[in-house]
């Protein structure tokens, strides 16, 4: 399962990429397109560091920022579904960005549940 994470994360933060750089160059959307980048990487880079935590509690806290990126990611990947579908001319995007958002909810979910399961065993 680590491995595959790994690879979903890491994957995740290249499709963002992607799909950032079809976006278009504004200030506007330059704005949600650097959040984006930068919590969607964040997030690949910190499940990858979780999984050399020296301890339980490192481990679940660092856990705990992957949720909150992945979180953060799949805002502001809505945020821009609203705004290309206010755009009209950018909805050529959207199926995209619905995939996207398909794939943090996922990994958000893993990520709980991960917790869920971090947080029992060290209370053993």
């Amino acid at each position: 399962m680590k491995e595959i994470m790994l690879k979903r994360t890491k994957k995740f933060a290249i499709d963002c990429w992607i799909l950032c750089s079809k976006l278009p160059k504004s200030r506007e959307y330059n704005a949600y397109v650097n959040q984006l980048i930068r919590c969607s990487s964040s997030f690949g880079a910190n499940y990858r560091a979780s999984q050399r935590a020296k301890s339980a509690a490192d481990f679940i806290n660092k856990l705990k920022i992957v949720e909150e990126e992945a979180d953060e990611s799949h805002f502001f990947l809505e945020i821009l579904f609203d705004i290309t579908a206010l755009e009209k001319t950018d909805t050529e995007f959207q199926p995209e960005i619905e995939l996207l958002k398909k794939e943090a909810n996922e990994i958000v979910a893993i990520i709980v549940s991960s917790l869920k399961t971090a947080r029992i065993n060290s209370a053993k």
